[in-house]
């Protein structure tokens, strides 16, 4: 029996403030050698019963599919065995949108399942039908109601789980605008990782404090992309 995950990220590609987050995690994942589990939680079930015209700004409904029609692929891709894939796969996706500028290679072929993009970072064939295959959603939908069930249903992403004497705390959170590296990264690693797991600890929160600050955040472990 293998042994349990010290993190679990839950993660969609298409949030920016999840994606900056996620780097800090895999910054401290390779400094400290915590096993991380890249979950699912998808932006678009999580919104499905909102009026996307009325509740949004233009181009979210495109963006959140597309990071669902990923995250389907993702699905596959796990459920064919390769679970210690999901890293690879959101830093490949991720880096793309938020850092490399290719969010229009999707958004503006999203409703075909973006085939090409997929095939240019080296999907395989198999898989490609997955973006457009609603099967997915039964698996996506049900991490994206735990990762809620574990935190409560009032947030959004990023949601993490650490697991301290063999229990789960979770929340929602850190939300941060720009990526810590090295010590700086250990230091809100260990700040955070008390507090989370503090008994009866439930919420420490400010308003955001800038725009999310991309450039470097390529530039930490697992950076390698395959390019079009």
């Amino acid at each position: 029996m293998s042994e349990p995950y010290d993190v679990e990220f839950f993660w969609d590609p298409v949030c920016p403030w999840a994606w900056l987050t996620s780097r800090w995690v895999a910054e401290v994942a390779a400094l400290r050698g915590l096993r991380v589990d890249w979950r699912f939680i998808s932006l678009r079930l999580l919104n499905k019963d909102k009026d996307y015209e009325r509740d949004f700004p233009a181009g979210y409904v495109a963006g959140h599919t597309s990071g669902l029609k990923l995250l389907r692929v993702a699905a596959a891709i796990r459920h064919a065995g390769d679970r210690d894939r999901m890293g690879t796969l959101y830093t490949q996706f991720g880096g793309d949108i938020h850092v490399l500028d290719r969010r229009t290679e999707m958004t503006d072929h999203w409703e075909a399942g973006f085939p090409e993009y997929l095939r240019a970072v080296g999907i395989e064939d198999e898989f490609l039908h997955a973006a457009n295959d609603e099967r997915w959603d039964e698996i996506l939908q049900a991490e994206t109601d735990e990762a809620l069930a574990r935190t409560g249903k009032d947030v959004g992403t990023p949601i993490i789980s650490f697991r301290r004497d063999g229990d789960l705390h979770s929340f929602f959170g850190p939300v941060m605008s720009r990526v810590p590296r090295g010590d700086d990264a250990l230091r809100l690693w260990d700040a955070v990782w008390e507090v989370a797991t503090y008994p009866g600890m439930a919420e420490l929160k400010r308003s955001i404090r800038e725009r999310p600050q991309f450039e470097g955040s390529l530039d930490g472990p697992s950076s390698g992309l395959a390019s079009a």
